[in-house]
């Protein structure tokens, strides 16, 4: 049996790399809208590229799916408010909130 998330919409928060990133590829591959919420830091607070992020929804892209990418620190209200709008205007829902984020 295969599990099918098609039009379900996800939020990954920490979804630039490692575990965030590997959730984040089966949700897409399951056929879920995807929204990969990074920093673009270590846990430790190193780090400050988002590419990651940008290369990862530009891969689920080109194999068909939908992402978007968001810069939000989880731990600010507003930032976090301000990713949940996109994800709404985008698709009109949120199913999903993985939160994978170091904070």
């Amino acid at each position: 049996m295969t599990l099918s998330s098609e039009g379900r919409a996800a939020i990954v928060t920490g979804a630039g790399n490692g575990l965030g990133r590997s959730h984040t590829l089966e949700l897409a591959r399951r056929r879920a809208r995807v929204v990969l919420n990074t920093l673009g830091v270590a846990c430790e607070g190193s780090g400050a590229s988002f590419q990651a992020a940008l290369d990862l929804v530009q891969q689920i892209h080109e194999r068909g799916g939908q992402a978007l990418a968001h810069r939000a620190n989880v731990a600010a209200c507003e930032q976090v408010t301000d990713m949940l709008a996109q994800a709404m205007d985008a698709w009109g829902r949120v199913d999903v909130l993985f939160n994978k984020a170091c904070t």
